[in-house]
């Protein structure tokens, strides 16, 4: 072959030789992502099908999680948030007192491992709670960035632990019963990667990630109503079509996360001065639109009480009888369509926002749409 011919070929058959390398490359990464990603979610669902988180809990119970070790109390530094980190014990106080609960009939979960936290968490955010100044900053109580983290761990995030171990159960509770509350959780702005508003861990998106694995659901509907946006579960739920997201919250407050709002699948802002009537009324429109667009397995309902009229951060004035009445819509909203609800208490920063959470159990049995006295009794 002469040299011109040869030097024609060169110039004509580079360009494909190139076109083929790149595309093999691309091809290679591309497979190596996959396989990665497939790797991840077989360790992911070993981790879940090995979790001790989900246990059988004896007929004579009631779907009501709630565990003493929820309640965070240290050396008065929880008084520094305005958030009330015993009102999951009072809420309890007043059912059991006032005979509308029996106290061995309520579900005490377990503590999530690390192994359990780690179906949704990064290991590298994981290990930055090992620094008290990280977690003072998720728990937005800066006395927590002086103290051992030992104590931290004991005093601080045990309890959240804890809570994530009763939205997690309250999800098995709930497809077995109809219905489940946890009294803790609904950590609604801590991802797999980030903490921050005194939300440690992502307890929602775990529920929902065991759901998945271990209840066979594969369609789960968020109904956020706590005042705050939810940009935790929105940010590692972002495009998935498996989890629908009705967040209904105040825009003019924290946390602003812009990018997480795009990722809300119904969204519906009101804004701060929003009374119990309008917050009704968009609630009904915004419940009807959500039964229209799809058709859930399981519904997380996240119903926080920092809407209350007079809430330091919430901004809206909802009276508690609207929180009441809240409560009443999503459950009968779930019941009228037979889909087990779970629902978590969120936020919630007066006082008041115990008392209100326990009249809406009251009221919820009282409607025949949850029943909160044990099998011993009923007999």
């Amino acid at each position: 072959m002469c040299k011109s011919t040869l030097y024609l070929f060169f110039i004509f058959a580079t360009p494909f030789v190139l076109y083929r390398c790149i595309f093999s490359l691309s091809m290679s990464s591309s497979w190596s992502s996959s396989a990665s990603k497939a790797d991840a979610e077989t360790l992911r669902r070993k981790r879940i099908n090995s979790s001790k988180l989900y246990f059988h809990v004896i007929p004579s119970k009631v779907p009501i999680i709630y565990s003493s070790y929820y309640d965070i109390s240290f050396l008065g530094i929880e008084k520094l948030h305005p958030f009330d980190s015993s009102k999951w014990g009072r809420v309890c106080r007043f059912l059991i007192s006032e005979g509308h609960l029996q106290k061995n009939s309520i579900v005490e979960p377990q503590e999530a491992s690390r192994d359990d936290l780690l179906v949704v968490h990064m290991e590298a955010y994981l290990n930055s709670l090992k620094s008290s100044m990280n977690v003072a900053m998720i728990a937005e109580v800066p006395p927590i960035a002086i103290l051992p983290n030992f104590l931290v761990q004991m005093k601080v995030l045990s309890p959240f632990r804890k809570q994530v171990g009763g939205t997690i159960l309250a999800a098995k509770l709930a497809k077995d019963q109809g219905w489940a509350i946890n009294v803790g959780g609904g950590f609604h702005h801590c991802s797999s990667g980030r903490g921050g508003g005194f939300c440690a861990y992502a307890d929602i998106s775990l529920c929902i990630h065991f759901a998945f694995v271990r209840l066979g659901i594969s369609r789960v509907m968020i109904i956020d109503l706590d005042a705050h946006q939810g940009n935790g579960h929105e940010t590692d739920f972002a495009n998935d079509g498996r989890v629908y997201i009705l967040d209904m919250y105040n825009p003019e407050i924290y946390p602003f996360d812009m990018e997480a709002r795009n990722y809300i699948t119904q969204k519906v802002e009101i804004v701060s001065g929003t009374t119990t009537d309008k917050y009704l009324k968009e609630l009904d429109k915004a419940l009807e639109e959500a039964r229209r667009n799809f058709a859930p397995e399981l519904i997380v309902y996240n119903a926080g009480t920092d809407i209350l009229d007079g809430d330091p951060l919430g901004g809206l004035k909802v009276m508690p009888d609207g929180v009441v009445q809240r409560d009443e819509k999503v459950f009968r909203f779930a019941r009228e369509r037979s889909i087990p609800l779970v629902m978590v208490t969120s936020g919630g920063y007066m006082k008041s926002s115990a008392r209100v959470i326990a009249d809406s159990i009251i009221n919820l049995s009282r409607k025949g749409l949850i029943d909160i006295t044990s099998r011993q009794r009923r007999r």
